[in-house]
């Protein structure tokens, strides 16, 4: 069963399911907005019988193996809890949750289910990230002393997501630097951890929003893209380049409406969210955020996420007493192992990767099923996805408060 018929349920999940109805088919979709619902039902040759506008009834009543839950943030930990609790295994999209105690809550329903927990960290489900972890795991860079992760985020993703878009203020979804980079934490935690059992022990964060406020509007901008507004030639951020192109079909313009007539778009961005000024839309999300931290074994590691990058993709550095790595996540990826033993650079092959995330996204649906099926351990599941959100939520906490965390005293009070 499908909880949540949006972006992440129908072109992710369902449209898995559509091409792979030996392995994944839904049965039952629980979905609040009526169009998506019979879209989706039908897509599946779901029967209205089947369809419910919310999940609590279709938990209690419908027969299924597994339960996927694609809802918005804030509307994760409650079906996962009573889904874990009715001993489904379950595909949860991250964040896990709002709140750190949220998640805790999560966990121990995990612990105490017959079912599964896994956690859609797709990054580590990608053919990139996990020939990066081997190769940390291999010793070949002798102990880690410093890490350097990036997230750039494309200044097009920055508006549609951030600014304009579901996640653009944190009291309705979750802060940008869980939403977006508990992906970089888990990252960051499992490489520590195969790279010599180094796990964060401390973290310090400083990040605000800087760019996108109203007194940066440009003279003359109007509420609305459409308007039209008299800066719009000059706006990288305007609306009507970014989604109005009718060879733009994909992602992120078909979050915009289920319907991308032309027509269609036009209605959306005259009437909906993404067709407002970044600078008057009212986001208060930060949009760049930097996090240094301290681990067990001495070594240091730095995160940054930025907002306003030309690209879309993750870098970073790892440098050990006998070797170091320049990664690139993206749409060039490479990972180069230099050894310090004579200064010789080995460009490291990576598999190819077909889909979204880089692969990560049927990556991640295979190993649950494979979970399922087999009883095989999701690299995800019951305790490992609660570590990045530990280390998110303590990043935010020390960006709020101005002060370092301690993230085992964290780890304790949030049980």
């Amino acid at each position: 069963m499908l909880l949540g018929a949006g972006q992440r349920g129908r072109y992710v999940y369902g449209a898995y399911a559509s091409r792979n109805p030996d392995r994944l088919r839904f049965v039952a979709v629980a979905e609040p907005d009526d169009l998506r619902r019979r879209i989706f039902g039908e897509e599946h040759a779901i029967p209205a019988s089947r369809r419910f506008a919310d999940w609590p009834e279709m938990l209690e009543t419908q027969p299924a193996r597994v339960c996927v839950i694609a809802t918005p943030d804030r509307q994760h930990a409650g079906p996962a809890i009573a889904a874990l609790g009715r001993g489904l295994d379950v595909l949860l999209e991250k964040p896990v949750a709002h709140t750190l105690r949220k998640c805790f809550e999560v966990l121990e329903a995990a612990r105490l289910s017959s079912g599964s927990l896994t956690v859609a960290h797709v990054l580590r489900y990608t053919p990139f990230f996990t020939t990066l972890n081997r190769l940390i795991g291999s010793g070949r860079l002798g102990r880690l002393i410093t890490v350097e992760h990036r997230e750039d985020v494309a200044y097009w993703h920055m508006a549609h997501s951030f600014v304009r878009g579901n996640w653009a203020r944190s009291g309705e979804s979750t802060p940008m630097i869980v939403q977006k980079c508990c992906h970089d934490f888990d990252i960051l935690a499992w490489n520590l951890a195969s790279g010599g059992g180094a796990r964060v022990t401390g973290v310090q964060s400083f990040g605000s929003l800087v760019h996108f406020r109203r007194e940066h509007a440009p003279a003359g901008a109007t509420s609305r893209c459409t308007d039209p507004c008299p800066a719009a030639s000059a706006c990288p951020f305007d609306a009507a380049r970014l989604y109005l192109d009718p060879a733009l079909a994909g992602w992120p313009v078909h979050t915009i409406s289920d319907d991308l007539s032309p027509r269609g778009r036009e209605r959306a961005l005259a009437h909906g969210p993404y067709g407002r000024c970044v600078y008057t839309a009212g986001s208060d999300v930060v949009d760049h955020q930097t996090v240094a931290m301290e681990t067990s074994s001495g070594a240091t590691a730095v995160l940054v996420m930025n907002g306003h990058s030309a690209r879309q993709e993750r870098t970073a550095r790892y440098h050990g007493t006998r070797g170091s790595l320049i990664t690139t996540f993206g749409s060039r990826p490479a990972i180069e192992f230099t050894d310090h033993l004579g200064g010789a650079t080995t460009r490291i092959p990576i598999p190819a990767a077909d889909g979204g995330h880089g692969g990560g996204d049927a990556g991640l649906i295979e190993a649950f099923l494979d979970t399922v099926e087999n009883g095989e351990s999701s690299k995800t599941s019951t305790e490992t996805w609660f570590e990045s959100h530990l280390l998110a939520f303590g990043a935010e906490q020390s960006r709020l408060t101005g002060s370092t965390v301690d993230i085992d005293e964290m780890r304790v009070a949030s049980r």
